[in-house]
């Protein structure tokens, strides 16, 4: 698609040179939409799309410092496909107050109701924008402020049918939200005529202002945080970064199918391991990758993604899981054993034990009973592979086909669950492995300054564990900047509080302009992760995080955990093991694991724009380390 060219001095978000590379391509509407705001709107104002505004995605944003807000939902609806009109229910008919409408269609003599109604989604941008700030906004009498009125501008504009048709369209939920007379001009309805036509005072009244006393200082800088493209998007449109011996990793295979891959934190193994799943999915095979974190296999999937192989194409032959997932799979899909997967968890039973053992004990007993019709895989990938222990490696080596490839990648230093000690040379000559492992030594994730810090930390604090320390590229190369801040607590009460306040110290500082979803806290326990979305959440913020008292409810939340999610992210450190952020605050308490905690440091992305990490630390016996840190390095 041919995108036309754009103003080089307006702030646009993403940039116009990566806009064709979006996850969610622009309609030719939203496309129309943009060449349109970028023609007609003064320079000032700021032009977001698709922008991550606190777990919502509108499709355009639009900021002047001086004047105001504005959001906006784009259509490409063809009015002439179905009869789209307005239904009340049969007591609300006979009402013209407190009647709740809705948007249907009928096609084919078939009536349904039309989810993606752009008035309430519109409305509902809005209304989050001023919540979060807009303390003039209320949310009892949102839309009759006149204040809040005059600062954010929420419009429809559908770009195939003419303003007139789309205001009557709409004109029952105008009447309904008392969107008419004064405040229309703040709730535009555009058609293509308007478009056509440059009209800015039918498609944006309020464009024409030049400066509101509502707009206040602080609130473009604050707003910016949410509309500014995220690093994790930036980064997911950007393809591999493979050097040549990662390259002939993810292209090759041994002669026996299996490799066992050493690496340090950072060094690229999970990336290898993902782009020899989308080179293997290019030639046909069935990849089965596995990891022990619930939440990994996101990430490892948008590492695939990455690759130059079609996504249709990895999608159609690769399945990704965890683990006990792939065990349920089996056991319940395959061989029909739901009931006895269902005893297993019954009240009283050690989790521990079902999920080291039993588990993986019945998961072979249904690979028995399946027989000829199991699922079986050209290709095994396992991810964080000090995770596991021989016996679960041998009970995924049953579905793999003959001939087939297995590859095993993994970190002793990151051994957080104690099962890497089982993995002793002779366990590994007796599950197919033959030779040395391969070893990635070099750090690509790590900024330079924190490699250094995080060796100290090893060598001083984990003695009895057998270290892959990162080593990093040549010091020349450092183009890094990192900034690193210890805040030592006396007691671990305040620990919840004091994240919430470095994660919104990051947000104010850092330059350029952090975007809220790019920021991560990892925690050790579900209470304080908590009590830390408390705080979050109390502000107004949402919060994409993992943290459940009840343990159903933490996987589910664990499985839903992904980046890309438009929201603030939090999650315990060990769900966290594997992935990388740019900005993040870590909570250690005295009964944090130090093998975790170094896992933690360890998640840490470099940028040439600066990377940020704040620890949080109630634990004395760190307190000496702590003060080894500057609060800047580069």
């Amino acid at each position: 698609m041919t995108f036309p060219a754009l103003n080089p001095e307006r702030r646009i978000s993403p940039l116009p040179s990566e806009l064709a590379t979006l996850r969610t391509a622009l309609t030719p509407g939203e496309i129309e939409v943009l060449t349109f705001f970028d023609r007609n709107l003064a320079l000032e104002w700021e032009i977001y799309i698709q922008p991550h505004l606190n777990g919502l995605r509108p499709d355009f944003v639009l900021l002047n410092p001086n004047v105001g807000i504005a959001v906006f939902e784009v259509k490409d609806w063809n009015l002439a496909a179905m009869s789209y009109h307005v239904k009340f229910s049969q007591d609300q008919q006979r009402q013209n107050q407190n009647r709740e409408s809705a948007l249907w269609a009928t096609k084919g003599g078939e009536s349904f109701r039309i989810k993606d109604n752009p008035v309430e989604k519109v409305i509902l941008y809005k209304n989050s924008i001023a919540n979060l700030y807009c303390p003039q906004g209320n949310n009892s009498s949102i839309d009759q402020d006149n204040n809040y009125l005059a600062l954010i501008t929420a419009g429809v504009i559908v770009t195939t049918a003419t303003t007139q048709e789309i205001e009557s369209l709409f004109h029952p939920f105008y009447v309904d939200r008392n969107l008419l007379e004064k405040a229309k001009q703040y709730h535009p309805l555009a058609g293509s005529d308007a478009l056509q036509a440059n009209d800015l005072s039918v498609v944006f009244p309020s464009s024409e202002r030049t400066d509101s006393s509502l707009m206040k200082p602080g609130t473009a800088d604050a707003l910016r945080r949410w509309l500014v493209e995220p690093d994790f998007a930036a980064t997911q449109r950007q393809p591999l970064e493979l050097d040549a011996k990662q390259r002939q990793l993810a292209t090759n295979r041994t002669v026996s199918g299996y490799r066992r891959i050493r690496g340090s934190a950072g060094s690229g193994k999970s990336l290898v391991l993902a782009a020899r799943a989308a080179h293997l999915s290019s030639e046909k095979k069935q990849v089965l990758v596995v990891s022990y974190n619930i939440t990994l296999w996101h990430y490892l999937r948008d590492l695939a993604v990455r690759y130059p192989v079609p996504t249709r194409t990895i999608n159609q032959t690769t399945t990704w899981l965890h683990f006990h997932e792939w065990c349920k799979r089996v056991i319940c899909n395959e061989a029909g054993l739901a009931n006895e997967y269902n005893a297993l968890w019954q009240d009283g039973e050690d989790i521990s034990e079902v999920l080291e053992t039993e588990i993986v004990a019945l998961t072979n007993q249904a690979i028995d009973i399946a027989g000829s019709s199991l699922t079986t895989y050209d290709a095994i990938l396992v991810d964080e592979g000090q995770d596991y222990n021989p016996f679960w490696w041998n009970t995924l080596r049953r579905v793999l086909r003959p001939g087939g490839e297995m590859v095993l990648v993994a970190d002793e230093t990151q051994d957080l669950y104690q099962r890497a000690r089982s993995w002793t040379e002779e366990e590994m000559n007796g599950v197919g492995f033959k030779g040395p492992w391969v070893r990635l030594d070099i750090c690509y994730r790590l900024p330079p300054a924190l490699i250094q810090t995080l060796t100290d930390f090893a060598e001083q604090y984990l003695p009895q564990v057998k270290l892959n320390l990162p080593k990093a590229e040549s010091p020349e190369l450092d183009q890094y900047p990192v900034s690193l801040r210890w805040v030592q607590l006396k007691t671990t009460d305040g620990v919840a509080e004091e994240c919430v306040n470095a994660m919104l110290k990051i947000s104010g500082s850092a330059d350029p302009v952090v975007a809220y979803a790019d920021i991560t806290l990892l925690v050790p326990t579900h209470h304080i992760g908590l009590a830390a979305v408390a705080k979050l959440e109390s502000q107004n913020f949402e919060v994409r995080h993992v943290f459940d008292q009840k343990q159903q409810k933490q996987k589910s939340r664990k499985m839903a955990f992904f980046m890309g999610d438009a929201r603030i992210k939090a999650c315990t450190i060990h769900s966290f093991k594997g992935w990388e952020a740019r900005y993040i605050v870590i909570a250690i308490t005295p009964d944090t694991d130090l093998e975790a905690a170094y896992v933690a440091m360890s998640r840490l992305k470099r940028h040439n724009e600066g990377s940020y990490l704040t620890v949080i630390c109630s634990n004395p016996a760190l307190e000496a380390f702590g003060e080894t840190w500057t609060k800047s390095c580069t």
